[in-house]
């Protein structure tokens, strides 16, 4: 099966995003859903957070920068479970905001995340 490495979608009327069926297997650990580095959300599988992101941003206490980066990415951050029905996962209407997000939006794979902007 190719590797999606990019979709868009219409959240419904209650915030909710669709993941492709494709990318299901991919996000089966949960999905944290964060601030990205600019006006925009990043879309991570459970397992690529724990693994990949909670390292780095434990880097030295004296470190502004990583300090910075941590309260970026963890404020607002959402941990859900996708539901097993329809494969989605709620968005909050704080993070649809931030993002300027009304309801179509594009999800760009960045490695292992995926980045989400207002279509």
């Amino acid at each position: 099966m190719a590797k999606v490495d990019y979709f868009t979608r219409k959240l419904d009327d209650k915030n909710r995003l669709t993941i492709p069926v494709e990318l299901r297997e991919e996000f089966r650990s949960g999905v944290v859903i964060t601030k990205g580095f600019g006006d925009y959300l990043h879309l991570y599988p459970s397992e690529v957070w724990q693994s990949k992101i909670e390292p780095e941003l434990e880097g030295s206490l004296l470190d502004e920068k990583i300090a910075d980066l941590a309260v970026r990415l963890r404020t607002g951050k959402t941990e859900a479970e996708l539901d097993q029905k329809q494969g989605r996962v709620t968005l909050k209407q704080s993070q649809l905001e931030f993002a300027s997000i009304d309801r179509e939006i594009e999800a760009i794979r960045v490695g292992s995340y995926f980045r989400i902007v207002a279509r």
